[in-house]
């Protein structure tokens, strides 16, 4: 079969397409045809050796996907700890979900990563109507997740972007509040539109100074999760902020989260209507063949993508 390695640890340009065998399901497997395939950011830190405990060159990377079982012919989606830049995958059969009849491929792959990570930000957020929310990275693929699903649950979302094109289509979404933190501070922004009060919750996967500035935007009692680091840097902790707001801190990273079954139940339980019901429908942004996976790097790099890049065999 036909699948990208990484060929050794650095950029897009160790992503190399192949012919290599195809994967043989071990008990408890079944075997995909992978139909298709999100691409993360949490994949360009693989790939420059920055993930923990990441995977060792060479390897395929690719943690989620839609497709079909070969032996049933079920429509299925789901994530897996790699291999998905690939024609054929081995996929545990307690971590496949139904692939929704009204999503396309490229909607099915886009959805399990993005909205069970904005799911359980807003879980361990505690998140309650009406409450604030600054999301960053809004236009990405959690970002445009964390304001549907904010719709859904009531709160007010204000959301940081590179551009106003991006900010507008966000609107349209149903973003409350856009920052353009190329032409705007965003931690003043945030307290002017609230008048000084700052917001509820963050969602912040920046790093770096980004989460002290996150830390300084919300009110007293807030909450902040962390799910990355996307400039490449720890984040950096303002404590005497955090102490004169009595903020809390979350960690969530859904490969180790994903292990709680009731968890990751509780959360289909809530989303699959939804799903079905067509008030989730993953954004997918850039539609490209398997073989330009580094140009879907590059996009993610460059931050030039809207909502999902998805690869198709």
């Amino acid at each position: 079969m036909k699948a990208i390695l990484a060929t050794r640890t650095g950029g897009p340009e160790v992503l190399e397409l192949q012919d290599v065998p195809d994967p043989q399901p071990q008990p408890g497997e079944v075997l995909v045809r992978v139909e298709a395939t999100g691409v993360n950011f949490a994949d360009t830190m693989m790939t420059q050796g920055f993930y923990p405990g990441g995977a060792q060159p060479p390897y395929i990377p690719g943690f989620e996907f839609a497709g079909i079982v070969e032996e049933t012919g079920e429509k299925v989606m789901g994530f897996v700890p790699q291999g998905a830049y690939a024609e054929r995958i081995a996929a545990r059969r307690e971590g496949l979900l139904p692939w929704p009849e009204r999503l396309s491929a490229a909607e099915a792959a886009a959805f399990p990563i993005n909205y069970f990570t904005a799911y359980f930000a807003y879980w361990m957020a505690d998140a309650k109507e009406n409450e604030r929310v600054l999301i960053h990275a809004a236009a990405g693929g959690v970002g445009t997740a964390a304001i549907e699903l904010g719709r859904l649950f009531g709160v007010e979302t204000f959301g940081t972007s590179s551009s106003d094109e991006k900010l507008a289509r966000l609107k349209e979404l149903g973003l409350d509040h856009g920052i353009n933190y190329k032409t705007a501070d965003y931690e003043q922004a945030v307290t002017e539109m609230t008048g000084g009060e700052g917001v509820d919750i963050v969602f912040e996967m920046l790093g770096g100074e980004h989460t002290a500035k996150s830390t300084r935007c919300l009110r007293a009692l807030g909450r902040m999760i962390i799910y990355g680091a996307a400039g490449g840097q720890a984040p950096q902790f303002d404590f005497p902020a955090m102490f004169q707001r009595n903020a809390s801190v979350h960690a969530l990273w859904l490969t180790p989260l994903a292990r709680h079954r009731e968890h990751m139940s509780q959360a289909w339980e809530d989303m699959g209507p939804w799903l079905a019901e067509g008030k989730l429908r993953p954004i997918v942004g850039h539609q490209l063949p398997l073989a330009q996976a580094a140009e879907a790097h590059r996009l993610l790099l460059e931050r030039k993508n809207f909502g999902k890049i998805v690869l198709a065999p």
